[in-house]
């Protein structure tokens, strides 16, 4: 190596001691003292063979190394870290002692066990189908799940749904010990959830209303998973997909294609009923208004006529000969504008006499008006 390629005489100095190194170093020291206490003087031209250590002098040796490694052991097993979003579950001698957060504990050394539960993780089960490859184009399996997703409805319908289950671990020490498997009990108490539920529903309903079925499933999920003492916090229920079996999928487009036509004949008689029945009431409202007011008029106008009469008999009664008059009078007046021609009859004459021309004497020509000034 060139002197340019040494690093210089301060880069040299070595800091403490890494572990790695002081297990090495032990290491060697055992090594040395089986193999006569580390010395090597080469070979002894007198003797072929060099010395066998007495068993008396490697003992103390042993005991002496087996004691270091003892105490390191136990000093380095004392101090422990629980991550952010674990939770630490110490057992002494097997019995549940306490709970440690996040951060640098401590624990006695060969009585305190240690046990590392994720409660921030979210877990998952998959029922009617399972994940091959997950990522951005998830490639599922579905073959061979069928007796997990056929469930049987209220209305003695079959139905095939697929749903998952997300969870949390709530409290580790239920987790741990109260349930022996945890999660093939969430798994089973998921069935039995969503085949009550399905059971409740006819199968247009379970078809229509997943949110409704979710809540549903969600909420008797927890409660039993709680009744148990599990230690899960149920995060989501989700159904996936929710169809019909396979064998009876083409009848059941056929029923939806029907039930669509159906639906759309409903909403066309009904936008024929709004534009008919409402222009029909309007049409006969106003036919039953003017009725009425026809008929107020024809009231009105006989009452009016009525008492014009009733007027004109007081009248007569007091004075029947003028009164006659005026009204023979004021009767011409009326009919005699209307009148072309007059003709009077004679008993004695033989032929009709033109009386009078009353349309070109009474004819009054308008009066000119000068709009110039």
């Amino acid at each position: 190596m060139s002197i340019q390629n040494q690093p210089p005489s301060w880069a040299k100095k070595k800091g403490p001691p890494s572990l790695e190194e002081l297990i090495a170093a032990l290491l060697k020291k055992i090594k040395d003292a089986f193999e006569g206490g580390g010395q090597d003087n080469g070979p002894d031209p007198d003797k072929s063979q060099p010395p066998t250590p007495s068993f008396a002098a490697i003992v103390p040796k042993v005991i002496t190394v087996l004691g270091i490694l003892l105490v390191f052991n136990m000093v380095s097993g004392s101090f422990y870290t629980i991550e952010p979003g674990e939770r630490g579950v110490i057992l002494r001698l097997g019995k549940f002692q306490t709970l440690t957060h996040p951060g640098l504990n401590f624990k006695i050394p060969m009585l305190d066990t240690l046990i590392k539960v994720d409660v921030e993780t979210v877990r998952k089960q998959e029922f009617g189908f399972r994940t091959v490859t997950p990522g951005q184009r998830t490639v599922y399996e579905k073959s061979g799940y069928g007796a997990e997703s056929l469930i049987l409805t209220g209305d003695k319908n079959v139905i095939d749904v697929e749903w998952i289950v997300q969870y949390k671990v709530q409290d580790p020490v239920n987790y741990l010990f109260k349930v022996k498997n945890t999660e093939q009990a969430v798994r089973d108490v998921s069935e039995k959830s969503i085949r009550r539920v399905m059971g409740n529903q006819d199968f247009d309903f379970a078809l229509q209303n997943r949110e409704v079925i979710e809540m549903s499933m969600a909420k008797d999920l927890q409660a039993t998973l709680d009744t148990y003492e599990s230690g899960i916090k149920i995060v989501t229920v989700k159904l996936q997909d929710v169809n019909p079996p396979d064998a009876v999928k083409p009848a059941f487009n056929e029923v939806n294609e029907a039930d669509q036509d159906m639906k759309r004949l409903v909403n066309e008689a009904e936008e024929n009923y709004n534009r008919v029945i409402p222009k029909a009431k309007g049409s006969a409202k106003q036919i039953l208004e003017e009725a009425h007011g026809y008929a107020v008029e024809r009231v009105n106008l006989a009452k009016g006529e009525a008492a014009r009469f009733t007027n004109i008999l007081a009248e007569y009664k007091g004075a029947k000969e003028v009164t006659r008059r005026r009204m023979y009078l004021e009767t011409m007046q009326k009919v005699l504008p209307k009148v072309d021609s007059i003709y009077l009859i004679d008993k004695e004459q033989r032929s009709i006499m033109p009386f009078l021309d009353l349309g070109k004497a009474t004819t009054a020509q308008p009066a000119q008006v000068d709009t110039t000034n």
